[in-house]
C-alpha cells in the first residue's frame, strides 16, 4: 500500500508585492528556479504567481515531513495541458498540487504519494 501524505499552505501575496523583483532578485533567485521566475514574470500579477509557487514548496514540505529543505529543489511547473506539477529533487514519489490565487491571497495543497 502507498504512503500518502498531505501539505496545505496559504500565503499573502502582499508579502511578494512588497518585495518587487527588480531590485530583490537575490531573494527571488535564492527561493525561485529561473523557470519560475521566468513564469511569474509573464504573467501581469507576477506576485499572485510567485505566492502560489511558494505556497506549493511550503505544502510541499509539510507533506515530505521535512522541517528544512532549499525552496529551489521543489519546482512548480506547467504540464503540457496547463495544469500545474511538482518536480522534487533527491525525492522518490510523486506529488499532485493544487494552487489557488485571489487578489489578497495564495494557497496550494500537496499530496505526497510514495
Amino acid at each position: 500500500m502507498k504512503k500518502q501524505e498531505i501539505g496545505i499552505d496559504l500565503e499573502e501575496v502582499g508579502r511578494f508585492r512588497k518585495m518587487p523583483y527588480q531590485g530583490n532578485v537575490s531573494f527571488y533567485e535564492k527561493i525561485f528556479t529561473d523557470r519560475e521566475i521566468k513564469y511569474c514574470l509573464a504573467k501581469s500579477n507576477p506576485y499572485q504567481h510567485f505566492a502560489a509557487r511558494f505556497a506549493a514548496k511550503e505544502a510541499a514540505v509539510k507533506a515530505l515531513g521535512k522541517s528544512v529543505y532549499e525552496a529551489k529543489n521543489i519546482e512548480v511547473v506547467n504540464s503540457k495541458d496547463g495544469k500545474p506539477e511538482l518536480r522534487i529533487k533527491g525525492v522518490k514519489g510523486r506529488a499532485l498540487v493544487s494552487l489557488t490565487h485571489s487578489g489578497e491571497y495564495a494557497a496550494a495543497i500537496v499530496l505526497w504519494q510514495n
